[in-house]
């Protein structure tokens, strides 16, 4: 069901279980953190300068496979913390750009999929939201910080209380992720991005992941983030990139970076 494939130093992991809108168990949880460390390993060796996680089909991730579960025995806070949990951290902690391709629908875990990756890219169409209240549950994996940051408090329990969803256009139009393309052009359109990152300059990428993450997660402001900013700019010169950068700016032609220090 979870399919990694690894060229031109992108690593597309691909959700493929179509039949179920690629719901996830925890063998194909286990499965996506394995994929994930395999393709982190790549990055590290030089090999993956990107990630992709798709899914194959209408949908990209209808959340986690409830079609066995049974009430009465469920403890949603194990399978939650102990097996989705550090897929999220897996994705986020990637050490190279991560990209989603969202298209269809995109809810509890996989919503959290999309919200743990760098950059999103939506179907116009796509459906995202919180369908939990017709389940006696409540949003899950990410999904209150992520509408309450970007929407806002009376939008967000507006949709968690009514369980309307909203299409691709209308999260981008809010602010949720990075753009909306058309159904038929995503695939293309994301694997298009994710090749010219690939080829960029890794390690700058990788300390503007680390500096936003800091903004997001520990709430730097202004100044704190500006030093951390001059200090990684530093370290950056070091680096074959960037070197690399410069000179090809002063030659006046396309650098040729190579990802590596």
């Amino acid at each position: 069901m979870i399919e990694l494939a690894i060229a031109d130093r992108v690593a597309v992991i691909t959700l493929n279980a179509p039949q179920k809108m690629n719901s996830l168990d925890e063998q194909a949880l286990a499965d996506l953190a394995d994929a994930y460390a395999q393709a982190s390993a790549g990055a590290e060796s030089g090999e993956v300068r990107a990630i992709l996680l798709r899914g194959e089909g209408r949908g990209f991730c209808a959340g986690r496979d409830i079609s066995n579960v049974v009430p009465a025995d469920d403890d949603a806070t194990a399978y939650l913390r102990d097996k989705v949990t550090p897929v999220l951290k897996a994705i986020s902690e990637a050490p190279v750009p991560t990209f989603a391709a969202v298209q269809g629908a995109c809810l509890g875990v996989g919503l959290g999929l999309a919200i743990a990756s760098d950059v999103v890219y939506v179907a116009e169409n796509a459906k995202i939201g919180s369908p939990f209240a017709n389940l006696g549950a409540t949003l899950d994996s990410g999904g209150h910080w992520l509408f309450t940051e970007r929407l806002g408090a009376h939008r967000t329990l507006d949709l968690i209380y009514t369980a309307e969803l909203i299409s691709g256009a209308e999260a981008v139009q809010a602010g949720l992720f990075s753009r909306a393309v058309p159904a038929e052009e995503l695939d293309g359109f994301t694997r298009e991005k994710v090749a010219k990152v690939a080829d960029g300059a890794t390690l700058a990428f990788r300390a503007s992941k680390e500096l936003v993450r800091q903004i997001r997660d520990r709430r730097v402001g202004l100044w704190e983030s500006l030093d951390a900013e001059n200090v990684a700019q530093g370290e950056l010169c070091d680096t074959a990139d960037y070197a690399e950068g410069f000179t090809a700016f002063q030659e006046k032609r396309k650098p040729e970076f190579t990802g590596r220090p």
